[in-house]
């Protein structure tokens, strides 16, 4: 408790917001998830997760998934407070068959809205002009059924009887190392980058839509090792925010950062002229680190980050890289700290528990499990305490 008292002076910086964690410690001494979350009115506190299961969490999916299945994933995901969902990805079905019907999946999205407590943004890869164009022919079936930038700001004063149109996000994904670049996009990074100039300018051009970059292997490469250089990564990042990207994803895809090169990484950004409010994190969770760098971003001043539901994901490119940092872990990690995520903890228990059931995956969440078991404990307990009245 002392530690999580320490680490929320860091973030939050005010003596109220350390109460405040020292309080939600005590809440989750016992793994349960039935406390509502205290954290303070501080903005510094607010903690945006973007959801990535439906789309960087199943994509490495042998077994083909259904499309109601992918639906379903994603509007329960959308009940438990989450605002941005990566739900598809307009790449060829040829390298990932497993999107192929990512087309199905937008139109659906925009034809019934998912039910949500707060309004939802989208996200679609597209990582060239022809997946971008598939992405737009479903959007020109649509027009008045999506908020851009522009419309955006001017959804919260709709009649509360409606319920504001989902924002819709296009993101391309580099690489920072030139191996990895080859082996993901066919190109070398120069050209990766020529095309995202492409893709960015289009997206902002006809449709007025956000764009989020990614940077993979940012903290380790599969193919060069873990010494990836940050100013080669911040260059590129700054590369893509001038084309006119929205966000900058930086990715661990292989889960080989460590806590000193994470904070030597963001430094290197720091110096560059990113600002952090410009930065998402990104952690795979393969070497159990995940949780500990996202710690390290989040003093240093990061307050975006993703996370799959059940530690869902993969990368097909990365040979041995295992799943995404696990929402539940991301939430229940957050709220120890005092920090607001927004989203319910025991609904995303329920819907972890529930996708990898429905697939046929081990749940590589920590928390999942532990809450359900707790769970179960405290309801054997009831009726025990109800037998015994009798």
């Amino acid at each position: 408790m002392a530690r999580a008292a320490l680490l929320s002076r860091r973030f939050l910086g005010c003596r109220p917001c350390v109460r405040a964690a020292a309080a939600a410690t005590r809440t989750f001494a016992f793994a349960t998830a039935s406390d509502p979350q205290r954290a303070s009115a501080n903005s510094n506190a607010r903690v945006k997760l973007v959801e990535v299961g439906p789309r960087d969490g199943l994509q490495n999916e042998k077994k083909a998934i259904p499309l109601a299945t992918k639906l379903e994933l994603i509007e329960r995901l959308a009940k438990t407070g989450l605002t941005t969902i990566e739900a598809g990805s307009f790449v060829s079905p040829k390298w990932v068959p497993q999107m192929d019907n990512s087309s199905e999946i937008l139109q659906h999205l925009l034809q019934h809205p998912p039910a949500s407590p707060r309004p939802l943004t989208f996200s679609f890869l597209a990582p060239n002009l022809k997946g971008l164009n598939n992405a737009f022919t479903v959007l020109a079936q649509h027009p008045d059924s999506f908020a851009t930038e522009s419309t955006t700001t001017t959804s919260s004063t709709s009649s509360p009887a409606a319920p504001p149109k989902p924002a819709l996000e296009i993101a391309v994904f580099a690489a920072a190392t030139e191996t990895f670049s080859r082996k993901n996009l066919n190109c070398d990074i120069a050209t990766s980058l020529a095309r995202f100039r492409e893709v960015i300018q289009a997206a902002k051009e006809t449709h007025s839509l956000r764009v989020r970059a990614y940077i993979s292997v940012v903290l380790g490469c599969p193919f060069e090792g873990f010494d990836v250089d940050g100013h080669r990564v911040a260059e590129i990042a700054t590369a893509l925010l001038e084309m006119g990207a929205d966000e900058i994803a930086l990715g661990d895809t292989t889960g080989m950062g460590t806590a000193p090169r994470t904070k030597e990484l963001l430094n290197c950004l720091s110096a560059a002229g990113v600002r952090n409010e410009d930065i998402a994190m990104h952690f795979h969770d393969t070497y159990g680190q995940a949780l500990v760098n996202t710690a390290v971003a989040l003093e240093h001043g990061i307050r975006t980050f993703d996370c799959s539901v059940g530690g869902l994901g993969g990368c097909p490119y990365s040979p041995g890289a295992t799943g995404n940092v696990a929402t539940e872990d991301m939430v229940y990690f957050m709220e120890t700290l005092g920090m607001d995520t927004g989203v319910d903890l025991d609904a995303v228990v329920d819907v972890g528990d529930w996708i990898t059931r429905e697939i046929g995956k081990g749940n590589a969440s920590a928390v999942g499990p532990a809450v359900l078991g707790a769970r179960k404990r405290a309801e054997a307990e009831r009726e025990q305490a109800k037998a015994e009245e009798a």
